[in-house]
């Protein structure tokens, strides 16, 4: 016996994206979106808070290269001013790497919620520029762990400390988080520029008149964010940013020729110039003269005609 499948509906995507759900809906859908991220933040807190310790010791590192930090083998320990720091430190990194751990599900939850709103080209770039988004963030965190390695006993050294004093713990680890988040984020800078571009705002000509600015700004933002007032974290950052601007200038070159651009009538004229005319106008020839027509002559009115004599009807 054949059973007669039952029509379902169309999907929560399919009436966001028509615009035939209603405020309420909305709301209930954002709530459901959040509670699913929070969840999966929270199934990542608890692994991240049995990943804390490694984390932790891979954080460490630059400090117990420091000299005189290593005694018999061991590193020497940081200093806590609260019997409560370790733990709420270990509480923050378990937070950090749930975060991570639970990013695809968090994210898909913003995605799947911001997405009916958009075009299905503007998805589909969407898609790839979280997924370049990504390696750049964690280059950048790379590079800022090296950064601090390589920076952190020349801070110290030009103290009046010296390199054999003790750090707070939570001062240092805030340090380095900090650096990794500024460089991950400075590293998005040349996917911003690709929006632009792809999304039609500038042009990749436009862009690359801009290369002495930008380099000069990606050095002056090295010389601010790393922590070594030396060139060598300073030049390796503003050299990463320089080359990363122009890989994203030459991608934008690729689109326009793709898209056509620059080709168009208009390419090569200023918004406040005055296009030149580009051919040569007939001169206009006079047509046959054509006679005025006879005036028209209004009718004669018409006499009303005369009233009628009613006594003879009355007589008879």
């Amino acid at each position: 016996m054949a059973f007669a499948l039952k029509k379902r509906g169309p999907s929560n995507f399919e009436r966001a994206a028509d615009g035939s759900m209603t405020l309420i809906e909305h709301i209930r859908e954002l709530r459901t979106r959040l509670f699913r991220a929070s969840l999966a933040i929270a199934v990542g807190l608890i692994g991240g808070f049995l990943l804390a310790q490694p984390a932790f010791n891979l954080l460490k590192q630059p400090y117990c290269r420091l000299p005189g930090m290593v005694v018999d083998g061991e590193c020497q320990n940081f200093l806590m001013l609260a019997p409560a720091d370790g733990f709420v430190l270990k509480l923050k990194l378990a937070l950090w790497i749930g975060l991570i751990i639970g990013a695809p599900v968090w994210l898909y939850q913003l995605w799947a919620f911001i997405a009916p709103g958009l075009h299905r080209h503007e998805r589909k770039w969407a898609y790839l520029f979280v997924a370049i988004a990504a390696p750049l963030f964690a280059a950048g965190a790379v590079l800022a762990y090296f950064v601090v390695d390589k920076g952190l006993a020349f801070l110290l050294e030009a103290g009046v400390t010296g390199t054999d004093s003790q750090l707070e713990v939570t001062r240092y680890i805030s340090f380095v988080t900090n650096m990794i988040l500024l460089f991950g984020v400075a590293f998005e800078f040349p996917l911003t520029l690709l929006m632009l571009n792809f999304t039609g705002v500038v042009s990749a000509r436009r862009l690359l008149s801009w290369w002495r600015a930008v380099v000069f700004i990606c050095f002056a933002f090295a010389a601010v964010a790393t922590p070594d007032p030396g060139p060598f974290g300073m030049t390796l950052l503003a050299l990463c940013l320089s080359l990363l601007y122009f890989v994203a200038v030459g991608v934008a070159f690729l689109n326009d020729r793709r898209k056509g651009r620059g080709k168009e009538i208009y390419a090569g004229i200023d918004d406040d110039e005055v296009s030149p005319l580009t051919f040569d106008p007939e001169p206009v020839q006079a047509g046959q003269r054509v006679d005025a027509s006879a005036p028209i002559v209004a009718p004669e009115p018409v006499a009303a005609p005369a009233p009628i004599d009613r006594r003879y009807d009355d007589m008879t």
